[in-house]
């Protein structure tokens, strides 16, 4: 009997070509988006899940509670780990880690010379996560100030293969000789963490002194707690944990808190000091859109299959008469979409890897099809045997409960339930297709907002040079020839970069500070012309220069930012003291407010400080335009000149800036194909249910047409109906999708309105997009000889 029913569902499929291939086409274009975005989600979910200590590590956060506020963030002190391990027995390893960027340093071994991006860790840190070694011991790969753990690639590319590696002498930065004493396996894709090399942390105290200050904040902490520890009382124990080592401020409160690790690329949003939500809100949104996309192909396949039953009427009538029992007629409706659910499932998985490089890229993915893996299979099987029935159960419901007696006497009649039914369909499906649109629309133009603010800076024609190798030593020199050439406006320095400020202090005061208020503030070391080569507006005072000999006194000068100045309170700046760390200087400039991290903060107070003689950060290079091509010709020549052993890198800032919403427009441009496919999935229901409509109202065509109606009556009169749905899904829609973009928005401090123009713009768009799918079938049937409509069959 199983085979009789996919014999005739074989030669149905066949026999109706046009009506198998839209339903084919539709569930093969639902089942690719859906499997795509279950790739894609599975591999968001695996991220850092490889780690065989995963439910022991956990990462310290900070919670900072001044001003009214309260504030969270990865941020910590710089000694913080080794202290946790030393005082909490409960913690059994602990690593700092510079978590907030990775350095592109400078590795040399004889002739060869590359770029490697990696960063600085702690002693523990093989111990804690699951890198394997292919040489050397988790104990001793980080335990010198000396010593560098290089991944196989970059063993492979100096040195030929890992065991030449272990124990040679590397050149770092052209500046000092590392040993390598270990090497480990190329970081997995789905690393939250990516480096190619590792220095110790001692190395990183070394360098930077500011971290003995426990009033300073920059590194991330991570712990491995003890198999029988209770991370609650760990948190608890670790809660006060910074004043041991600082005076506590009676305007201020500092909490430690514990986050478990693998949950953090997931979770990484802090509200009012807790963690709210991150890339989990984007998993979650896919994932509903993936089972709505599906859930639309299958309401086509409902209607399109509803709109045949007039056609197969006639059939289901003698089978019964026959002697076909209702759970046999449900049996061959069902075996007929599975087959064309089959089918689609083929189709959808070619479609599926012919997009997935494309796919892959628009991601950052390295995403492939798990054809040896089981668990695909099972998916798949589980798709199939989902979709079909889902996509099968009303055809199959409706078709096995006509009555005989009427079919054969040819007065198929529809409920108003059933009709009721197949319109709220198409309601449900518009609706998620206006939300779609909506949500297109408020991510493309948050997306061009803040690529087109005004930053409070010039981004155009400003370029970052590492200061690096011989570079460190002769920064004056290259400033001073840099600036003689043609085409170059502008040069200074500064210790990080403009779209990326990490740094925070606490221990600034002013003239009449409060003793109980606790301000955090951001903090930058710059060199000479910083303002000028920023192009930064000075509301006033003066920028650093060296026509003032007391700029060149260490902490003798400072400017601060418009939010900066708020806080302090005073009314007249210029020339009133200032303290950063105990040491006294003065105001010499107010810079009106400039974003230095991206749009999802607001702007903190800032205060800067000069430093030329720090051994990293920076050069900012401001150009003419139009003779940007000409510089970097000059800029290169006199790099290989004063720094021969480092290749002349640079980065554009409006590419650097642009890198800071990558997430965002990587969803917004995953929102936007998934709209058009849902719209044009939503099509295909559409003209599914025009047909059905077309088909029920033959005779009543050709009596108005008879009867003297014009051609555009007949399609008015058919159109206004799904009009009425579409401006039912639209009233629907706009309340609903107001909102999800609305808690999209809230993740930016500087975002746009949402005006009411968006929803009528969506509206529109959806009303002409059914206007358009519903004319053909209207004027078509609108076009049919009368004569041919009132012929009784």
């Amino acid at each position: 009997m199983i085979s009789n029913y996919f014999k005739i569902a074989r030669r149905n499929l066949i026999r109706n070509k046009a009506f198998s291939g839209l339903n084919i086409a539709g569930l093969a274009l639902g089942m690719a988006c859906s499997l795509l975005i279950m790739l894609w989600v599975q591999d968001e979910r695996s991220v850092d899940g490889f780690h065989a200590n995963g439910n022991r590590l956990y990462q310290v956060y900070e919670r900072s509670s001044y001003d009214g506020k309260v504030e969270a963030g990865y941020m910590t002190q710089g000694l913080l780990a080794d202290e946790l391990k030393r005082v909490i027995p409960e913690i059994e390893y602990a690593s700092g880690y510079e978590g907030n960027h990775l350095y592109r340093s400078t590795f040399e071994v004889g002739e060869k010379i590359n770029k490697v991006e990696g960063t600085y860790a702690g002693a523990d840190f093989f111990r804690m996560f699951s890198y394997p070694l292919v040489q050397g011991t988790p104990e001793t790969a980080l335990n010198t100030p000396i010593g560098v753990a290089i991944s196989r690639k970059v063993a492979e590319q100096f040195f030929g293969n890992p065991e030449k590696a272990i124990g040679k002498a590397i050149r770092y930065e052209n500046r000092e000789d590392l040993i390598v004493t270990a090497v480990f396996e190329n970081v997995p894709a789905n690393s939250s963490q990516q480096f190619d090399f590792l220095r110790s942390w001692n190395a990183y105290v070394k360098e930077n002194q500011w971290v003995t200050n426990w009033s300073n904040t920059s590194p991330h902490t991570l712990v491995q707690l003890r198999p029988t520890a209770d991370p609650a009382r760990v948190e608890a124990k670790i809660k006060d944990f910074i004043y041991r080592y600082k005076q506590k401020d009676q305007g201020s409160l500092v909490e430690l808190a514990l986050q478990s690790y693998p949950e953090k690329y997931l979770h990484s949003t802090f509200k009012n000091g807790q963690i709210d939500g991150g890339r989990i809100e984007y998993v979650r949104l896919f994932s509903f859109v993936a089972v709505f996309i599906l859930l639309i192909a299958c309401i086509n396949f409902m209607n399109l299959a509803t709109a045949r039953s007039t056609k197969r009427a006639k059939e289901v009538g003698v089978r019964k008469v026959v002697g076909a029992v209702r759970t046999a007629l449900m049996g061959q409706f069902l075996g007929e979409a599975l087959l064309l659910t089959f089918c689609s499932i083929l189709i959808a998985v070619a479609l599926v890897a012919v997009l997935l490089p494309a796919f892959n890229s628009l991601t950052g993915k390295q995403l492939f099809l798990p054809f040896g893996q089981p668990v695909f299979w099972a998916s798949l099987l589980g798709l199939l045997t989902l979709t079909g029935f889902v996509a099968g159960s009303y055809p199959a419901l409706f078709m096995s409960s006509l009555s005989p007696i009427r079919v054969l006497k040819g007065s198929l009649k529809f409920s108003g339930g059933a009709t009721f039914f197949r319109k709220s369909l198409v309601v449900f499906q518009f609706s998620l297709s206006i939300i779609l649109i909506v949500g297109m629309i408020v991510m493309y133009r948050q997306m061009q907002f803040v690529q087109t603010k005004n930053l409070g800076y010039d981004r155009e024609n400003l370029v970052y040079i590492p200061i690096e190798g011989d570079l460190v030593q002769k920064y004056n020199l290259f400033k001073e020839e840099a600036s003689r050439m043609p085409g170059i406006r502008a040069v200074s320095r500064m210790r990080n970069s403009p779209t990326v400020n990490d740094h925070g202090v606490s221990d600034i005061g002013w003239s009449g500070k409060d003793p109980n208020l606790w301000v955090s503030f951001s903090d930058e070391l710059v060199g000479f012309d910083f303002v000028k080569t920023m192009n930064l507006k000075l509301k006033e005072g003066r920028d650093f220069s060296r026509e003032f000999g007391a700029d060149t006194v260490s902490y003798s000068g400072f400017l601060l930012n418009e939010t900066a100045l708020k806080k302090i309170g005073y009314q007249h700046p210029i020339g009133q003291p200032l303290w950063w760390g105990g040491r006294q200087g003065t105001i010499i400039g107010i810079v009106k407010d400039f974003h230095f991290n991206s749009m999802h903060e607001a702007i903190q107070p800032l205060v800067i400080r000069l430093d030329e003689k720090k051994p990293y950060g920076t050069i900012l290079v401001r150009t003419e335009a139009g003779k940007t091509r000409e510089a970097l010709a000059g800029l290169e020549k006199i790099s290989k000149e004063l720094n021969p052993n480092f290749p002349f890198t640079y980065q554009f800032s409006d590419q650097e800036y642009a890198k800071l919403y990558k997430s965002e427009q990587v969803v917004s441009q995953l929102a936007n194909s998934f709209a058009v496919l849902a719209i044009f999935i939503s099509c295909l229901g559409l003209f599914g249910l025009a047909a059905f409509t077309a088909e029920q109202r033959t005779k009543e065509i050709g009596v108005r047409k008879a009867l003297g109606a014009s051609v555009a009556s007949v399609v008015t009169l058919l159109s206004q109906d799904f009009l009425k749905l579409v401006l039912i899904a639209i009233l629907i829609a706009s309340p609903l999708s107001w909102y999800a973009m609305t808690r999209w928005l809230d993740g930016f401090a500087y975002k746009i309105d949402i005006g009411w123009w968006v929803f009528a713009l969506a509206g529109f768009l959806a009303i002409a997009i059914a206007l358009l799918t519903v004319s053909f079938q209207s004027i078509k049937a609108a076009l049919v000889n009368p004569v041919k409509s009132l012929k009784s069959e």
